[in-house]
């Protein structure tokens, strides 16, 4: 897994083998911050990364400048290694072992951009669920971005948020704004 902009860009970073993680690919990783360039001013976001698995998306947002990251995962090994690599790096990442379906509706604060990488597995309605948390819960900023990486099977485009899709290879991202 390497950080492909910011201060730390080309920096490889050795990612357990043991952990249950299917990470965002370089080129679907690179397209993603090639849209948020465009949209967003680093220096100035709060960032959420649901499912973080090993971070590949928080260390990404933080080598561009986002200033408060918060990385979920459900495994203890995947935010042990985020939290590992964040002060190895002094990266303002907080890791939280917790369940994202537990964990939303106990949130106070509003984020800039909350991304969501849940398993591919998750069943499709799970899939929603994630998207219904952050709306009910009122977590984006008023000019936030909720982003879904999903499957290509699964269908956001009737959700009342939804603004756009972006697909690369067998990955989807989905854009939602309040």
């Amino acid at each position: 897994m390497r950080i492909i902009s910011g201060k730390y860009k080309g920096r490889r970073l050795q990612v357990p083998k043991k952990l249950p993680v299917r990470p965002t690919t370089d080129r679907a990783k690179e397209a993603l911050f090639n849209i948020l360039n465009h949209r967003v001013y680093w220096e100035e976001l709060k960032v959420m990364d649901l499912f973080a698995g090993t971070g590949n998306l928080s260390f990404e947002f933080a080598s561009r400048g986002a200033h408060t990251l918060v990385a979920v995962d459900c495994f203890t090994g995947c935010t042990r290694y985020i939290a590992k690599v964040a002060q190895e790096l002094q990266l303002p990442i907080t890791a939280r072992t917790a369940n994202v379906f537990t964990y939303l509706p106990r949130v106070r604060e509003k984020y800039n951009i909350i991304f969501a990488d849940p398993p591919y597995d998750l069943a499709p309605e799970q899939f929603s669920k994630i998207v219904a948390l952050v709306f009910e819960q009122e977590l984006l900023e008023e000019e936030g971005l909720l982003i879904v990486e999903h499957p290509t099977q699964i269908d956001f485009s009737q959700h009342a948020q939804y603004t756009e899709q972006r697909k690369y290879s067998r990955s989807v991202f989905s854009f939602f704004e309040p």
